[in-house]
């Protein structure tokens, strides 16, 4: 492969069980998803090099388009998205700290990104951008995405996995495996979107403004309900670990679970993925696939996909963790 030259692709991310007390080590059930983001970068020789980059959202439209200089990554002309911009900024610097060779040859550069989902929808779009620009830049996508916007990190190794994993930090470090999740009630199993984006950073922060002790008191429950959930034979068995996941995060956080604040009627189990308040829920069903979209259209939720259709197969010779 030539030096600037070259096609990425990271997987998108939802997170089972964990989420928040993974950033304390929890173990957590993380899904990689069947969507995910595409990078392209292409050069060519240039006297005057500079950086072009094109981000394009699901349905092929530029969302974003910035133009910047090699030397700092300073912008050439405004892009109208100053936080966006400013974000890439960051993590090109952050890039260059690590690897000083970065960009440094005498060329243009070309980058065009492609979402496969679209952006709202909080299945990972800075993350498989960030997994895709380490690919490129020969640097630790856990690193810069440490550096760059904080978090767990689980949503990089999301991010180039095949399959469901196991994710915990241990000394603050990465580690995690590829686990054997395929529920026989799978066809039971729902993805709906709320219908607005939260913002993980704004999640990240209100959750460390708790105290350390409280932070760390549910980890080890929550290691428990996660290796549960990863082995339920049935779904009555899933159904109950999803009731006490939800009510211990709930009660740590002082926050209503999703199901009693907005779905107290529904006849499954409705679980936050992620951070609280937006993006995707799990909801499991005893009906038909009709009958349970139909409840959630009349609640105004018209994004219902089978949990099959959005979550990447793992492969079939693993063992339970």
């Amino acid at each position: 492969m030539k030096p600037g030259v070259g096609d990425f692709y990271g997987h998108g991310k939802l997170l089972l069980t964990g989420e928040y007390f993974v950033l304390e080590g929890a173990l957590a059930l993380a899904l990689p998803t069947t969507v995910g983001q595409a990078m392209k970068v292409r050069s060519r020789a240039s006297y005057s090099p500079r950086l072009q980059w094109r981000a394009l959202d699901h349905a092929g439209n530029a969302w974003f388009e910035g133009e910047y200089e090699l030397w700092h990554f300073n912008e050439l002309r405004p892009t109208g998205d100053d936080r966006v911009s400013q974000d890439l900024q960051n993590i090109l610097r952050e890039v260059r700290r690590q690897n000083p060779h970065f960009l440094r040859e005498e060329q243009d550069v070309v980058v065009e990104t492609k979402l496969e989902f679209p952006r709202d929808w909080g299945l990972g779009s800075s993350s498989s951008m960030l997994y895709n620009i380490a690919q490129w830049a020969y640097v630790s996508p856990f690193e810069l995405a440490a550096r760059a916007f904080g978090g767990s990190g689980y949503d990089i190794a999301c991010a180039q996995s095949m399959g469901p994993i196991h994710y915990e930090l241990r000394d603050g470090l990465p580690h995690w495996r590829p686990v054997s999740f395929t529920p026989s009630f799978r066809d039971q199993l729902f993805l709906v979107y709320l219908g607005h984006k939260r913002d993980s950073r704004e999640a990240v922060t209100a959750f460390r403004a708790l105290g350390p002790a409280e932070r760390r008191r549910p980890v080890d429950e929550i290691a428990h309900l996660t290796r549960e959930l990863t082995t339920a034979g049935e779904l009555r068995q899933f159904d109950r670990v999803v009731r006490e996941h939800e009510a211990l995060v709930g009660a740590t956080l002082g926050v209503t679970p999703v199901k009693a604040a907005r779905f107290g009627d529904f006849w499954g189990e409705v679980k936050s993925l992620g951070a609280w308040g937006g993006d995707f829920v799990l909801a499991t069903s005893t009906r038909t696939a009709d009958e349970t979209r139909d409840y959630f259209r009349a609640h105004g939720l018209e994004t219902i996909i089978p949990y099959g259709e959005l979550v990447c197969e793992p492969r079939q010779d693993l063992t339970h963790a």
